[in-house]
């Protein structure tokens, strides 16, 4: 074990699987000599060459598309894109292309395709580097959307997205890179994809929550420990959502907060709470919490910090549905 960075345990993982698979590929912008705009590929290209990781030029839309291209024909690409917010160059390749390959294929044809980008406030970076679009990607059948909320399941769970054999968007928190760190295990471990973690157990009130939020959903529950004993679930993967585990917690808690970096309008909070109530509506005891961001533009950077949803705003509405 050592202490290690959400962005190390990142460069670990992808380590092991060039290591272990030699159909393995990394390719973006920047991510070879430089070892890419965070360092997260930094040393990889010196180890396993130019052309395992190699830089690509500055076209989103050519990076899916030459990994669409490799997936289909026995490669197991991990392609880059350098911020969340250029992710629309790529969107055809993605949701039209990727997703759609087991359906088109009967089955018989795959596309492992692990997409990596950096997304999320908190650091005050330029216009459309922060912008939190996994609810653009969310709705697409094929596709895994997979958001760690810390370096020791960011570690794994990369490790099982690149061993999957369907296309993984893999979405990393700006914030996390640097500003935390976890014991992680040396070596090769794998942390299961679709399955949310009780990061703590509680008896009074569910936090469901990912990303970043699940560190501010932690600050809240250990502020009122002495006032309610408050269940803390970080989703992990948020499509598909795991909502065994969600569903469970209510029935024992009987209350729920949902929680979102991202704007409000169509988000992974609003299919956790329309799962609650088709399917789960009477554990309930007072109305579905939500915190999230405003369907607005993400802000410059001289706004964001009143923008991102907080441990303040989240104590307000775990305080109100505790009162209820």
């Amino acid at each position: 074990m050592a202490k290690k960075t959400y962005i190390k345990a990142i460069t670990d993982a992808l380590d092991i699987v060039l290591d272990e698979d030699p159909k393995t590929l990394i390719f973006g912008e920047d991510v070879g000599k430089n070892g890419g705009v965070f360092r997260t590929t930094q040393g990889l290209q010196d180890k396993y060459g130019e052309d395992r990781v190699f830089d690509t030029p500055l076209a989103e839309s050519g990076i899916l598309g030459l990994a669409t291209g490799l997936g289909v024909t026995g490669w197991r690409p991990i392609p880059e894109i350098q911020f969340m917010g250029f992710s629309f160059e790529a969107i055809d390749q993605i949701a039209g292309q990727e997703a759609r390959m087991r359906f088109r294929f009967d089955g018989k044809q795959h596309s492992p395709v692990t997409i990596r980008t950096p997304y999320g406030g908190g650091t005050h970076t330029a216009e459309m580097h922060a912008d939190n679009l996994e609810n653009f990607f969310t709705g697409v059948p094929g596709l895994r959307v997979v958001m760690p909320s810390n370096p020791y399941d960011a570690k794994g769970l990369l490790i099982s997205s690149v061993e999957s054999n369907d296309p993984v968007l893999f979405m990393e928190n700006l914030k996390l890179y640097r500003s935390m760190k976890d014991d992680i295990p040396e070596g090769k471990y794998t942390v299961p994809l679709d399955q949310a973690n009780v990061v703590q157990e509680g008896t009074d009130l569910t936090i469901v929550a990912y990303g970043a939020e699940v560190n501010e959903a932690k600050k809240v529950a250990d502020k009122l420990k002495d006032k309610a004993s408050i269940e803390v679930i970080d989703l992990r993967t948020v499509s598909p959502i795991d909502t065994d585990t969600i569903f469970k917690s209510i029935e024992k808690t009987h209350k729920v907060v949902i929680v979102q970096e991202a704007q409000k309008m169509a988000g992974v909070g609003a299919q956790v709470a329309s799962a609650i109530a088709e399917d789960a509506i009477l554990s309930l005891d007072a109305p579905i919490g939500r915190v999230a961001a405003p369907n607005s533009v993400y802000p410059f950077a001289q706004g964001e910090d009143y923008w991102i949803p907080g441990a303040d705003e989240i104590e307000e509405k775990v305080n109100e549905i505790l009162n209820y």
